[in-house]
């Protein structure tokens, strides 16, 4: 068995609208595909994350609430690549979402930092 990539990462969210523009106008991903499942009362939304990656972003009705911070047991965060992380950061700052103060990996050497998406989901950018 060899596996060769991350095909999608999945996300739940509590309010569908105020997520896909988040995800869409805010961090910019580009949307592969929005479906509507009638039956369910629920949106896929299929989003495209740089060369091969997808985010698949669900909507249910009343979805459970989940404890999430980096720190918690389960899936720690999303990371995503940025050229210039200065930049990233003030732009994301400038459209009223807040972030850590920039952290230096002491293993790579690299700039990173959190913030949240609208369900308070950590995510972090972190610099080429």
């Amino acid at each position: 068995m060899k596996i060769t990539d991350i095909h999608h990462i999945a996300i739940i969210c509590s309010d569908y609208d105020r997520s896909k523009t988040f995800y869409v106008e805010t961090l910019g991903f580009t949307i592969i595909k929005e479906t509507f499942r009638a039956e369910i009362n629920s949106y896929k939304l299929d989003l495209k994350v740089g060369e091969n990656g997808q985010i698949e972003l669900f909507s249910f009705p009343n979805p459970l609430q989940r404890f999430s911070s980096p720190e918690a047991c389960g899936l720690r965060h999303l990371a995503f690549k940025v050229d210039n992380i200065d930049e990233t950061v003030f732009y994301l700052n400038s459209q009223g979402i807040e972030t850590e103060n920039i952290r230096i990996d002491e293993i790579t050497g690299k700039k990173f930092t959190f913030f949240k998406d609208p369900d308070n989901l950590p995510l972090e950018i972190y610099e080429n």
